[in-house]
């Protein structure tokens, strides 16, 4: 299970882009609404999630986290404790993490960047602590996925599915999308 953090005034395409990527690609995403089963986006878009950060913990049916950006989306990502655990989870078990824009920065604040390339929304990179900074659309570094903004989400989403269902998987959406990879 994938699960996809949204907390009020996440960046919409950078949350729903990826999700729907993942989702064709049959990958079992749950939205994960930070205290609130309807989150509402940094452009008003709201978003009714398909469970609250209290019935979910990080248990051994995690496979990935995916972090999309926005402000102050990114911020109250940040805070909130249930999210952190989540991270933490994953990173002691080598487990996916993606993040996108800003977000980014709650992993450098982390330290999980450290000698990590790494990439970010341009005027961020200061945040990315440790990393080897990438002026590059989309990074993979071991189990990290990092990119750098809204326009970058369908990429960011293939490049999901290339780590987790392969090169294959990740080439045929993207011909069947007819995205510009």
């Amino acid at each position: 299970m994938y699960y996809l953090f949204l907390a009020d005034g996440f960046e919409e395409t950078e949350a729903i882009a990826p999700l729907d990527i993942m989702r064709r690609a049959d990958l079992e995403v749950y939205t994960v609404g930070v205290g609130a089963k309807v989150i509402t986006g940094a452009h008003g878009i709201p978003v009714v999630c398909d469970v609250i950060d209290c019935e979910v913990g990080p248990d051994s049916d995690v496979e990935g986290i995916i972090l999309p950006g926005g402000m102050p989306g990114t911020l109250n990502l940040e805070k909130a404790a249930s999210v952190s655990k989540f991270i933490e989870y994953a990173n002691d078990n080598g487990l996916l993490i993606a993040a996108i824009c800003a977000a980014p920065s709650i992993l450098g604040h982390k330290g999980l960047l450290k000698d990590k390339k790494a990439t970010c929304f341009p005027g961020f990179e200061e945040q990315l602590l440790e990393a080897k900074v990438q002026h590059a659309s989309v990074v993979t570094d071991g189990n990290i996925i990092t990119a750098m903004g809204a326009g970058i989400a369908l990429k960011f989403g293939l490049e999901i599915v290339k780590y987790v269902k392969g090169e294959g998987e990740a080439n045929h959406l993207e011909g069947a999308m007819v995205c510009d990879r």
